[in-house]
């Protein structure tokens, strides 16, 4: 590809997101992905509204979105951009986690933001992936991981 050709990015609506990945309401974190680039990287989108049911009880009257579904956003866009990657037409894979490494929490995410997860390949080997992650809001970093991953047939998941 020479200098003045672009490369063209890829983006999921949720109904492909839903194609991808198995994760249904409460647990679909991600509402889109934005800037597909095959299986190296990609961004998830979640608009986070009051009504979502962990509001009820993290925290009355100081809703604060869980750490630990930042977390699984950054895991489904990572997992949705590799089946994405791996199978354009056909059976999808399932995404097993792995493992969370180098986490932090920087600042609380309420109802109205929109954290967009980028996610990054650092490295794949046969079927596990691993991926850099960064939630921002409003450009603002909000939470940080590495995280990795085992991709798995579903017909040899059964």
């Amino acid at each position: 590809m020479n200098e003045v050709e672009a490369k063209t990015l890829e983006s999921a609506d949720i109904m492909r997101v839903m194609e991808l990945l198995p994760h249904r309401y409460p647990f679909l974190m991600i509402d889109r992905i934005v800037d597909i680039d095959g299986d190296n990287s990609g961004v998830g989108v979640k608009n986070v509204t009051i009504n979502e049911p962990h509001f009820q009880g993290h925290f009355p009257g100081q809703p604060v979105m869980p750490g630990v579904l930042l977390i699984e956003a950054m895991a489904q866009t990572a997992g949705a951009i590799c089946i994405n990657a791996r199978h354009k037409n056909g059976a999808p894979s399932l995404v097993y986690f792995m493992t969370i490494d180098k986490c932090k929490f920087r600042k609380p995410v309420v109802p109205g933001d929109q954290v967009r997860f980028h996610v990054k390949k650092i490295r794949n080997r046969a079927t596990i992936w691993k991926f850099e992650a960064v939630a921002l809001v409003d450009g603002r970093k909000v939470a940080e991981a590495e995280i990795s991953a085992m991709l798995v047939d579903s017909d040899a998941a059964n």
